[in-house]
């Protein structure tokens, strides 16, 4: 596999904007949602 920085540096781009929405989503639901309490 000659190119495969074609692949990887997307793949990475989204991976890491996946995991930043999932953090931020998590967050928000947490300031939000005060009454919702975790173990």
């Amino acid at each position: 596999l000659r190119a495969w920085w074609v692949v990887t540096f997307p793949g990475l781009a989204i991976l890491i904007t996946v995991l930043a929405l999932n953090l931020m989503g998590d967050g928000l639901r947490d300031v939000l949602d005060p009454k919702l309490k975790r173990l």
